[in-house]
């Protein structure tokens, strides 16, 4: 992306605030809930990896998809020097909407049970994550800041970009990404 479409797309961004749920969940996530920071890693793959399973699903049926002819595959790029972790799959994408309800609300009512959870101080949290969708936000636990862009399999959408720092709130933007699927960029 050259600067001027960079300054462009700073423009036309959106600064959205978590939901309360989200804000909360971020700081149990970030301080208190995984004993092993790897995995996030492994979240993000399973994210990536559901992606391609509902795009393969959504494709019986359906051919008009952006690149159908496209791999099913997830892609992991490292930058030591940077220390840049870029996470890509060709999976189902998101659309502006999509980004924003998956990505500033927390598993929507799930969160509200998750939070109840952890009030149980006897739960291991860590065998129960998967089903409140808050695996993503294990993010913050090692990265400064995330990126994810992400295209939709649907042909008329744009591409659509979510940035944050694990504070509480986050900016949306348009971006530049002509193939399908979901680019996590973390900044660890």
């Amino acid at each position: 992306m050259t600067d001027a479409d960079q300054t462009k797309a700073r423009d036309e961004s959106e600064s959205f605030h978590f939901k309360a749920e989200t804000k909360q969940l971020l700081n149990i996530l970030i301080h208190s809930l995984y004993k092993d920071r790897e995995v996030f890693l492994r979240e993000l793959l399973s994210n990536a990896s559901d992606a391609l399973n509902r795009l393969r699903f959504e494709m019986v049926t359906n051919q008009d998809v952006v690149d159908p002819a496209v791999e099913l595959c997830i892609r992991l790029k490292v930058d030591k020097e940077t220390r840049m972790l870029t996470i890509q799959d060709t999976g189902m994408g998101m659309t502006k909407e999509e980004i924003i309800e998956n990505l500033g609300t927390i598993a929507q009512s799930g969160a509200r049970k998750f939070l109840e959870a952890t009030k149980d101080k006897n739960a291991d949290l860590t065998q129960v994550i998967g089903q409140f969708g808050v695996g993503f936000y294990s993010v913050f636990m090692v990265a400064d800041w995330v990126r994810v862009t992400s295209r939709s399999y649907q042909p008329n959408e744009k591409a659509v970009s979510w940035y944050a720092i694990g504070e509480d709130n986050y900016e949306v933007s348009p971006a530049e990404m002509t193939e399908r699927g979901t680019k996590v960029e973390i900044k660890l």
